[in-house]
C-alpha cells in the first residue's frame, strides 16, 4: 500500500537543539484557530434559520454574520494546504498520503451521509440518486447545480474541494518546492492576485439563475466559490506560506495585528459585491494570519491561542463541522418551522444548539473518526503500534473537513530563540500545546500520524 514514488527532499538548515525547543515544537495555535473558524461557520448557518420574533433583531443578527461562513470555509482551505506542506515527509509515499487523507474525512463524512438520508426521509424528502451518489462519492462540487452541490449534508461540498487538494497534493508539492526561497513572496502575491482575479473572470459565465439567497448568477457563484480547482488556489497560496515560514522568509508580524486585518477585511466583506466578498478581499488576511500565528509558537511567545481548552476543541472541528449544519436545520424543523422566540430566548436556542453540536461532535471523533484512523490511518506494520487509546493529532489538516490539531515542527527548521523573540505579550497570544502534525524534511509528502495524549488536535479539512 505504501509502495509507490515519492518526493524529492528539499532541505532546510538544521538548528542545534536546545532545552526551550520541545514547548516550541507544537503548533497549537493552529489547532485552536480551526475551532474558531469552526464556530464561525455554525454562527453563520444559524442565522440562516428564523429562530428572532423581532424581526429588526433577526436583520441584525443575519447582517453581522452574513459573510462569516464563506471565509471560514476559505480559512479552512488556506490552512489545510499550510499544515500539509508542513507536516509532509521525504520518506513517505504519494498512496500512502492518499490513504491518510481519505481515511481522515471519508469515514465522517459517509455516516453524516447517511445521517442526512434519514433525517431527509423524516422530514418527507429524499434525495434523487444523482443528488445523493455525486455527493456519497465526493464529486458533486464539480456538477454547476445548487441542487446537487448543496444537498443532503450540504457542508460536504467542500469535502469535495478537499479531495481535489488531497489528490493533486502530491504534484504540488513538488511545484511550490521548486520555487526559489526569495521569489516565494512573489509567487504568494501571483496566487493571492488570482483569487481575487476570479469574481471577474466569473463574469464570462451565463448570468442566470439566479441563486435562492441572492440575485447572484449560480453559475458565477458555483466557480467562485465552490468549483475545486478554482478553490485550489486558496490551498497552494497555504502551501506556498508555509514555504515562507520553513525557509526563515516571515515577515515579522504578530498575531494580533494578523488578526486586525482579517477584522478589517470582514467588514469590508460585508459591503462590496457578493462575489468579491467571498474569498478576494480576505485572502491576504487570511494568508498572512497563519503563520503568524505559527511564528508565535515557533518563537515560545505566550498565546492565548494555545490554551488547553481551545486546544481540545481544535481536535474535534472537523467533526462540529460535519454535524453542525444538520442539527441547526432538522433541530428547528423539530421545533417549528414557523416557531420564533425573542431575542434572549432566540440567543439561547443558539447556544443550547452548538453545546448539542459539540456533543455529536465528541460523538462522532470518539466513535468514528479516531477509531479509524487508529485502524487504517498507517501501514499495516505500524498499525499495531498505532492502537493506542489516545485520538488522532488535529494538525493533520482542513483540510475543508478534517479539523487540525496541534502540528509538529519539523526539525530541520531553524527557530528563533525565546530571548531573541521580540516582544513577548502578543495580544492574542498566551502559551499551549497542540498536537496533530508530525513534519518531516522541508518537501515532503504529509504524514497523518495518530497523535500522541497531550497533543490532541488535526489540522484536517475545511467547513
Amino acid at each position: 500500500m505504501d509502495s509507490g514514488p515519492r518526493l524529492a527532499a528539499h532541505p532546510v538548515p538544521a538548528k542545534p537543539a536546545d532545552p526551550g525547543r520541545e514547548l516550541r515544537n507544537r503548533l497549537e495555535s493552529l489547532t485552536s484557530l480551526r475551532f474558531v473558524a469552526a464556530v464561525v461557520v455554525f454562527l453563520f448557518h444559524s442565522s440562516l434559520e428564523p429562530l428572532f420574533s423581532d424581526p429588526d433583531a433577526g436583520r441584525a443578527y443575519a447582517r453581522v454574520l452574513e459573510m462569516a461562513g464563506w471565509i471560514g470555509v476559505s480559512f479552512f482551505f488556506v490552512l489545510s494546504g499550510f499544515v500539509l506542506t508542513w507536516s509532509a515527509r521525504s520518506n513517505d509515499t504519494v498512496l500512502g498520503v492518499w490513504r491518510r487523507r481519505a481515511v481522515r474525512i471519508y469515514p465522517n463524512h459517509v455516516v453524516m451521509w447517511g445521517v442526512a438520508i434519514v433525517l431527509m426521509g423524516w422530514a418527507g424528502g429524499m434525495p434523487q440518486w444523482w443528488q445523493a451518489v455525486p455527493n456519497l462519492f465526493l464529486v458533486h462540487s464539480m456538477i454547476p447545480k445548487i441542487t446537487v452541490f448543496s444537498n443532503l449534508n450540504d457542508v460536504s461540498w467542500s469535502l469535495s474541494c478537499e479531495a481535489f487538494f488531497y489528490l493533486l497534493f502530491p504534484l504540488l508539492l513538488r511545484i511550490v518546492n521548486r520555487i526559489r526561497p526569495e521569489r516565494l513572496w512573489y509567487w504568494a502575491g501571483a496566487v493571492a492576485a488570482a483569487v481575487m482575479l476570479m469574481p471577474a473572470v466569473a463574469q464570462l459565465l451565463p448570468a442566470g439563475p439566479a441563486l435562492p439567497f441572492d440575485p447572484t448568477s449560480t453559475w458565477r457563484f458555483w466557480f467562485v466559490y465552490v468549483f475545486p480547482p478554482v478553490r485550489t488556489l486558496d490551498f497552494v497560496l497555504g502551501m506556498i506560506m508555509a514555504r515562507v515560514l520553513v525557509e526563515r522568509r516571515w515577515i515579522g508580524l504578530r498575531t494580533t495585528p494578523a488578526v486586525a486585518l482579517l477584522v478589517a477585511a470582514y467588514l469590508l466583506a460585508l459591503n462590496v459585491p457578493f462575489l468579491y466578498g467571498l474569498a478576494a478581499v480576505s485572502i491576504v488576511p487570511m494568508a498572512l494570519l497563519i503563520p503568524a500565528a505559527a511564528s508565535a509558537d515557533l518563537a515560545g511567545r505566550p498565546s492565548r491561542l494555545r490554551a488547553h481548552g481551545l486546544v481540545r476543541l481544535g481536535e474535534i472541528s472537523f467533526a462540529l463541522y460535519m454535524v453542525h449544519r444538520l442539527v441547526l436545520v432538522y433541530g428547528k424543523k423539530a421545533l417549528g418551522t414557523d416557531l420564533t422566540w425573542s431575542t434572549p430566548v432566540a440567543l439561547g436556542v443558539v447556544a443550547a444548539a452548538f453545546g448539542l453540536c459539540l456533543t455529536g461532535a465528541w460523538l462522532l471523533s470518539t466513535f468514528v473518526e479516531w477509531p479509524m484512523v487508529r485502524l487504517l490511518g498507517s501501514p499495516r506494520a505500524d498499525r499495531r503500534a498505532s492502537l493506542s487509546d489516545t485520538p488522532p493529532d488535529a494538525a493533520d489538516a482542513p483540510d475543508a473537513g478534517d479539523a487540525p490539531s496541534a502540528v509538529d515542527v519539523p526539525n530541520t527548521v531553524d527557530v528563533p530563540d525565546t530571548a531573541d523573540a521580540p516582544d513577548t505579550a502578543d495580544g492574542v497570544d498566551a502559551p499551549g500545546a497542540t498536537a496533530g502534525i508530525t513534519p518531516g524534511s522541508n518537501d515532503l509528502l504529509v504524514d497523518l500520524p495518530v497523535p500522541r495524549a497531550e497533543s490532541g488536535v488535526d489540522a484536517g479539512t475545511a467547513p
